[in-house]
């Protein structure tokens, strides 16, 4: 008699807030085993959820948060936000926001897909910024980086059945939306007339990470909410 199916396991950064958060709610729901990592612990207290205090902008912290972890997915979350435009740009906000997006990226990659199991999946979440916008060109850069890194680790990791997609979403209705450090570059209502969902986000990262997603890797898929038309 077969037993019942192994409960998948993802890993999942930025799960204390945002679009993580709802991530890692939409995965629980469906049945998988989330690990989350962040700096601070979620009030979350599902069965199947774990939560591994990290600072990812720092390597030897996010190198211990993952020891021993074996994922069938990871999920790259945590995001910063920071805007200026020409003449007033901050290398300071730019070098941590490339740590967090691309340098975590790359090194929860490299230390989680190695010992993945075939057929697992990788999703980045990065932003339709991506493409370029006044006023955040340091955001947009490290958010271009990041389909960079899928679209390469796509090629590579093809022959094990492991797809690597970026979900890209317009202005979403989360604490960063707030963030004070914007108020600089205020966010557009994309045409829909409200703010993309982070519930939106989750079910769409929940399909690539599904079985049904098979074919779909090396993809920046868009949530603009009519943005880009």
């Amino acid at each position: 008699m077969n037993g019942p199916a192994p409960t998948r396991h993802a890993v999942v950064t930025g799960v204390s807030s945002g679009i993580g958060a709802s991530i890692a709610a939409r995965l629980l729901r469906e049945g998988w085993r989330v690990t989350g990592l962040s700096r601070s612990a979620p009030d979350r207290a599902e069965p199947g959820f774990a939560h591994r205090a990290a600072d990812l902008s720092d390597p030897a912290s996010l190198e211990a948060a993952v020891q021993g972890l074996r994922p069938d997915a990871l999920v790259h979350a945590a995001g910063l936000l920071r805007t200026n435009g020409l003449g007033a740009l901050d290398a300071g906000d730019g070098e941590a926001m490339w740590r967090l997006h691309v340098a975590a990226a790359e090194r929860l990659a490299n230390l989680v897909v190695p010992v993945m199991r075939d057929g697992g999946r990788v999703v980045l979440i990065g932003s339709r910024t991506a493409t370029g916008a006044a006023g955040r060109s340091q955001y947009a850069a490290t958010k271009a980086a990041m389909l960079a890194l899928a679209r390469s680790w796509a090629a590579e990791l093809a022959p094990r059945g492991i797809t690597v997609n970026v979900v890209a979403p317009a202005a979403t209705d989360t604490p960063m939306l707030r963030d004070p450090a914007r108020a600089g570059v205020p966010p557009r209502v994309p045409p829909i007339g409200r703010f993309i969902q982070p519930e939106e986000v989750a079910a769409l990262t929940a399909f690539l990470l599904s079985g049904e997603a098979g074919a779909i890797t090396g993809q920046q898929i868009t949530i603009c909410g009519g943005s880009s038309l």
